[in-house]
């Protein structure tokens, strides 16, 4: 059931930012006079296909959901009767080509901007930026962090919560500059923190940046109680259930769920002696082996289980972040102009080496991360929707042939030089866009895989 919902999600999420870029594409060519032959959701064989009338659009649902396409009227693909002509896709101006094929991306974008302001008027719920816990000697120890610490602003970023704060220390990162952070400490007083750019380049590919630097949020201690069993991972195969509360490890008392993880990561393919209270009374011996990992080049366990967390447990560690429709509006142009460039930067340092390839994420990855939203609910997944629709639009307008922008790419030039580029010049820059969109599909693919199999 979880592969199905996984899959059921990331169908549904593929279908809608597809729809978005190709209705981009349909709805300007329509306005500027070019006829629409085909309207396509998918590749493949047609499971779904509505036509009004044989001279309108025709709209098709098909078998492959891995794109889309909008088929315009176009002398190079087929003959074209002399009265329709002035609607033909290639006769039309440099301007007007131009619009249609930016369309695409412009409304993958203009969706991103929608759903964040959406979000911001309803209010985006997330950890109050708060710090917890300070490792010692870390980067953060030794800049002055203090548990209590309340996080205002990372180098004049605002930090409503502990996710935008998250978002702004990933981001200066990128720059490898001191980084100053604005703190509320326990005692009500405003300081300076300061991190240094060195420590932090170091850094700026790490997944938990922030946890790396050496803070945790401020939350409640959960109890060692098992709220969630991963299929087919240790925690099934040795038969711990849902509602088992762990009370020893290898004859160590464990007061909190945070004691129950760290004493897993420290015992990769080690086997550990577990008394488990079930229904609250009967105490059963278990014997479990996690399996190891790879977190940060250092092998560590996993069990595959999650924790339960009480009703109201986290009153009082939440903040709510809500503006006024104007306001959620400049918040969410400013969120998506900010991602579109935090994705230009990490995939310009990967063009240089400067960044990791596993900065990739492909379509296990994606899948992964729309079951995941989608079961948190409503707004986590139209955060990811949000994000995956950037994505979309950014690599769209990349100047690289078969894509939006290479095409884009290829109207400058005839604008340049005044006539269009040969045909043949065409079809070689479509062969050497389609191998350099292949090599990155197989390395994210890749990239993927080595993920899954650790």
């Amino acid at each position: 059931m979880d592969i199905l919902f996984t899959l059921g999600s990331f169908i549904v999420a593929l279908a809608i930012l597809i729809a978005v870029h190709e209705f981009g594409h349909f709805w300007v060519a329509r306005r500027l006079g070019i006829r629409v032959l085909k309207f396509s959701i998918g590749f493949g064989r047609p499971l779904l296909r509505w036509q009004r009338r044989p001279e309108a659009t025709e709209y098709v649902v098909a078998m492959i959901p891995l794109g889309g396409y909008v088929k315009m009227l176009d002398e190079r693909e087929e003959e074209v009767p002399e009265a329709l002509l002035d609607q033909a896709f290639n006769r039309q101006p440099i301007w007007k080509r131009s619009a249609v094929v930016f369309a695409g991306p412009l409304f993958n974008l203009i969706f991103a901007i929608l759903a964040y302001w959406i979000i911001f008027m309803a209010g985006d719920t997330g950890l109050r930026p708060v710090v917890g816990a300070v490792e010692p000697a870390s980067i953060a120890a030794e800049a002055g962090f203090q548990a209590g610490d309340e996080l205002l602003s990372i180098d004049g970023r605002p930090a409503r919560s502990w996710e935008t704060a998250v978002f702004a220390f990933t981001v200066e990162a990128l720059d490898g500059k001191d980084l100053e952070v604005q703190v509320r400490d326990s005692g009500g007083l405003e300081r300076s923190r300061i991190i240094p750019g060195e420590a932090l380049a170091k850094l700026s590919e790490a997944p938990d940046l922030v946890s790396r630097i050496g803070i945790e949020p401020d939350r409640p201690a959960l109890p060692p109680v098992i709220g969630e069993i991963v299929p087919g991972e240790p925690a099934e195969r040795a038969g711990l259930a849902v509602g088992d509360r762990v009370l020893k490890a290898d004859g160590q008392a464990l007061a909190s769920w945070q004691d129950w993880v760290a004493l897993v990561r420290d015992r990769p393919g080690r086997e550990i002696v577990l008394e488990v209270e079930r229904q609250g009374s009967e105490v059963r011996r278990i014997d479990i082996t996690p399996s190891a990992i790879e977190i940060d080049g250092k092998e560590a366990g996993r069990i595959g289980a999650g924790p339960e967390v009480p009703d109201g447990l986290m009153d009082g560690y939440l903040v709510d972040v809500r503006y006024g429709p104007v306001e959620a509006m400049s918040q969410a142009v400013g969120k998506t102009v900010e991602m579109s460039t935090v994705m230009l930067r990490v995939m310009g340092r990967m063009l240089i080496g400067e960044a990791s390839v596993r900065n990739l994420s492909g379509p296990i990855t994606i899948a992964e991360a729309a079951g995941r939203t989608a079961s948190y609910g409503l707004d986590s997944f139209v955060k990811f929707l949000a994000i995956v629709s950037i994505s979309l639009g950014v690599l769209n307008l990349l100047p690289i042939p078969v894509l939006d922008g290479g095409h884009l790419l290829f109207f400058l030039v005839e604008w340049i030089k005044g006539s269009p580029l040969s045909d043949q010049v065409q079809l070689q820059g479509q062969k050497v866009g389609f191998i350099l969109l292949a090599a990155l599909m197989t390395l994210a693919f890749y990239v993927d895989l080595s993920r899954l199999l650790g």
